[in-house]
């Protein structure tokens, strides 16, 4: 088996011994070779060249952003059966996408079971999610794979992005402060979205835009926040919009979430089993896809694509 390891060196808890350790482990089961990443998209690139060079497995060693990029090489031109799988050793802070399948946040539990995973050839087919908007290059769609959104949890990815630029290391404390802040400019400038989903008539002036390809949708320090529990790789989208971010029924939201991972109210659309939902307004709004910032716009597509990617686990 041909397999190629992507290291981000600048996520939080990779380190130089970390990777080698990695390294010799599955150097003794694949034929490895191995890439640290030094600018953005360069994990994408690395594992876009790996599956044109007939690669079996590629291997994220990073943050979720790491892994988001590994898996928009791997699908550059689209899904096709004769694509590498995808391997996850996490390296970040949230490993949201990692938590999801069940695979061990700590790297050194996570190896073993990747290792277990080649030597016994066990495998899982998933569904992602993709975005599509014209902040995204090309026009083809940006893979995600736990969460996307658009207004408030873009604004919180858009302002830990400048503060991490600025040197700030990421954690629950910044993500913490940085939505308050963000929160607080919405409620000051409220944002208004008209949401579309199969079947229904449009949703018009929504306050704020989550979508899940999985549950849970993030995690905070290690407690796991669900907004669609019923969401899983095996099925569509997961939506979660608040009408209003009236203070009262924001907390109330929380504070559902938090004690239940079962939110329910008259002001929120929520559903869990959905295969596109559109999202429109006038002025342009932050878009993240797996806590990556993209950019602004006013007009977004997610759509459900099942069955698109193998992950060895």
């Amino acid at each position: 088996m041909r397999a190629l390891l992507v290291v981000n060196p600048q996520a939080t808890t990779t380190t130089p011994a970390g990777r080698d350790v990695l390294a010799h482990a599955l150097a003794s089961d694949v034929k490895l070779e191995i890439v640290e990443t030094s600018y953005r998209g360069h994990a994408a690139d690395a594992a876009s060249k790996a599956a044109e060079d007939g690669f079996d497995l590629v291997i994220a060693h990073g943050g979720d952003g790491t892994v988001n990029e590994v898996v928009n090489g791997i699908l550059r031109g689209g899904p096709r059966p004769n694509k590498p799988m995808l391997g996850v050793v996490p390296g970040g802070s949230a490993n949201v996408f990692a938590g999801a399948l069940g695979i061990p946040r700590d790297p050194v539990e996570a190896t073993h079971v990747l290792l277990q995973a080649i030597e016994h050839g066990t495998k899982r087919r998933i569904g992602l999610g993709q975005v599509f908007a014209d902040v995204v290059e090309g026009g083809k769609g940006r893979w995600f794979t736990f969460n996307a959104g658009m207004g408030l949890d873009a604004d919180v990815v858009a302002g830990v992005e400048r503060k991490r630029a600025k040197g700030r290391n990421a954690s629950p404390t910044l993500y913490l402060a940085v939505a308050l802040r963000a929160y607080a400019q919405n409620v000051r400038k409220p944002q208004h979205f008209t949401v579309e989903v199969p079947g229904e008539a449009p949703f018009n002036d929504v306050g704020m835009v989550f979508v899940s390809n999985t549950d849970p949708w993030t995690y905070f320090g290690d407690k796991a926040i669900q907004l669609n529990p019923s969401t899983s790789f095996d099925g569509g989208l997961g939506l979660s919009a608040l009408k209003t971010l009236r203070v009262p029924t924001v907390g109330r939201y929380v504070a559902q979430i938090l004690a239940t991972g079962n939110p329910k109210s008259g002001n929120l659309v929520r559903r869990d089993d959905v295969g596109y939902v559109r999202v429109k307004c006038e002025e342009p709004a932050n878009l993240q896809v797996d806590g990556d910032f993209l950019g602004r716009t006013t007009a977004v597509e997610f759509r459900a694509v099942p069955d698109a990617l193998t992950v060895a686990v």
